[in-house]
Parts: C-alpha cells; structure tokens; sequence
C-alpha cells in the first residue's frame, strides 16, 4: 500500500484554484469525492486505490482545500475543471472515478472531454436527476443555505474545518451545493455515445434503486445478451452492485477499491 505523503497542490484552472492531492505512481487516476466532502471521503479506499497506480484526489469548486468562488456550482463547469487538471499535469488522459455527486461530474468529464478518460468509474451516481430515490430528491428539494449551521455536527465538516483555507467558508460551499441538488438534468442521449470502457457500481442498499444502475448499464449496451463461453456477447462495460453498502458507506468499503481494481487493470 501506498504510505508516502501526498504530493499537493493548487492548479489555475477555469478562473478557479483546483486542491489536488497526489498519491502513489503509475497510471493516473482522478478521484472525485461526494458533496461536502474532499479526497478524505475515501478512507481507506485511496492508500488501497494508489497500490500500483498514480492516484489524483481532487478536491471540487469550494470543497476542501480549494478556496470558496463566487461561481455558480454546475456539473458542467466542474467537469470542465477536472479535465483541465489532467492536462495541467502533464497527461493525455486518466482514468476517472466519482462517487455520488463527484459520480455526477466523473460523468461530465467523459461526456465532456471523451478523449481525456480512459476508463470511467462511477459510483452511486445516476445519469439523470429522477434516477435517485424519490425520498432523496424530497431531501434534496429541502435542503437549503440554511442548513450550513446544523451540518457543522457532521464528520464532513470536520474534515472541512481541518483542511479548508477559510473555515468561515462553509455556508458558501452549502449555498453551493443545495442550488445544484435542485436543478433537473437527465444525461441519457449522452451516455449512450460514450466511447471508453465504464463501471457503474452501486450499492444494493444505495440512494438510488439497482434497476437504474442496470438501466444505465443497458444505455451502454450491457446485459443483451448470454456472453457465450468465449465471452464475445460481452460489452467492454462492467456493472457491480456491492452487498450490504449504502450510500453512507461504499465510499469506504474495501470492496469498492478491489472492484475498480480489477476493471482499471483489466484489459
């Protein structure tokens, strides 16, 4: 396992200063947290990610340890921000993983900016907004600026506190993020036309139902067909549903990390 400290920095990109942090060496892989939270949200997860692999965690507009803008917080300009990271490293392409909210701009970026992925992992993330559970979209339409104060109780804002340059920064990253839960958006045209190699993971616990992941798996064109013993029915598209995880825990699961394993190093 990877047990050196991180190499870190700001990257200029889009307007904006993009916290990244890098781990281990090898192929890169961007790594995107959920909302609230930074590339801590893995746990785990990211020493476990970075054995045999360069991983870059990126911490999001706002998020973290990249200084709050006054810029409106869409999947689209988060994505453009991801893809101008790879290339202000140094690379051509990456793979790239989101979870959740993360899973929502991983998504962008290879829709985006199809030729600066190479494999894609998503993880708890839907590919349109009515995908989630009906009781999370309820949660999502209630949440509001307001809630910065009693989310302050949370392992997220701990995390927040202890890493971000301005602590006093939180109720705009909360401002933020309740905007964007609120805005409809459905990918499915585009999903179908993604050209690299995806894995959609989910939990059979998850804040959305296991039909959307095999609904979202089908768009890719997985699960038409009986493999055959050879394997050629097979797509170059992978989907797993993680028993026992939910969306509170699957960031974390060792399970998680030796899936995306298995289908990175894959051929």
């Amino acid at each position: 396992m990877a047990t050196t400290a991180p190499t870190s920095g700001l990257a200029p990109v889009n307007g904006i200063d993009l916290a990244y942090q890098i781990f281990g060496s090898g192929s890169p892989l961007v790594l995107i947290h959920g909302g609230f939270g930074s590339v801590e949200m893995f746990g785990p997860n990211v020493a476990a990610l970075a054995d045999g692999r360069q991983v870059i965690g990126v911490d999001l507009q706002s998020h973290g340890r990249t200084p709050a803008v006054d810029r409106p917080m869409r999947f689209e300009t988060m994505a453009d921000d991801v893809a101008a990271l790879i290339r202000h490293l140094g690379h051509e392409q990456a793979d790239v993983m989101g979870f959740s909210l993360g899973g929502g701009v991983a998504l962008r970026t290879a829709i985006q900016h199809p030729a600066s992925v190479r494999k894609l992992v998503l993880v708890s993330a839907p590919f349109k907004r009515s995908g989630w559970h009906p009781e999370m979209i309820a949660g999502f339409d209630r949440m509001g600026p307001e809630m910065a104060e009693s989310m302050k109780q949370t392992p997220m804002y701990e995390t927040y506190r202890r890493v971000a340059p301005r602590v006093e920064d939180w109720p705009i990253l909360a401002t933020q993020i309740t905007t964007l839960l609120k805005l409809d958006y459905d990918w499915t045209d585009e999903v179908r036309s993604l050209p690299m190699p995806v894995l959609i993971v989910l939990g059979d616990a998850d804040g959305l139902p296991p039909r959307h992941a095999v609904e979202f798996f089908e768009l890719l064109g997985g699960g038409k067909r009986d493999a055959v013993w050879d394997r050629s029915g097979m797509t170059r598209h992978a989907l797993a549903i993680l028993p026992r995880a939910t969306h509170y825990d699957i960031d974390v699961s060792p399970t998680l990390a030796t899936t995306v394993a298995s289908f990175l190093d894959g051929a």
